[in-house]
């Protein structure tokens, strides 16, 4: 059983940053996917970054150079750092882990960015 919890989230003006962790407990593994999802109101939930620790990080071209997803195995966390934020990253975003063909879902933190 894993546990994940999110924080981080908040409102920000377009071209602002934000930085959102999450912090893993239980029965977790270094060398499984982490990930963050977002979902904007009224739409589905999309991926936006994942990672597995020393092996290859994913993003999604929406984000591409203006997001960075970080593992602190350590510390058991993982961060999405978001810079150049636009309007249309507005969401709830979710933190993830998977492993073994199991997910395991934190309930969200809402990011808001104003025009």
């Amino acid at each position: 059983q894993v546990q994940l919890v999110e924080s981080g989230g908040g409102l920000v003006q377009a071209g602002g940053s934000l930085r959102l962790s999450c912090a893993a407990s239980g029965r977790t593994r270094s060398f499984n996917v982490m990930g963050w999802y977002r979902q904007a109101p009224g739409k589905q939930r999309e991926l936006v970054a994942s990672i597995i620790s020393g092996i290859s990080t994913i993003y999604a071209d929406s984000v591409k150079g203006r997001f960075t997803i970080a593992r602190d195995n350590a510390a058991n966390t993982v961060d999405l750092q978001m810079d150049s934020l636009k309007p249309e990253d507005t969401g709830v975003y979710y933190c993830n882990y998977r492993d073994y063909g199991v997910d395991y879902w934190g309930k969200g933190t809402l990011v808001t960015v104003s025009s």
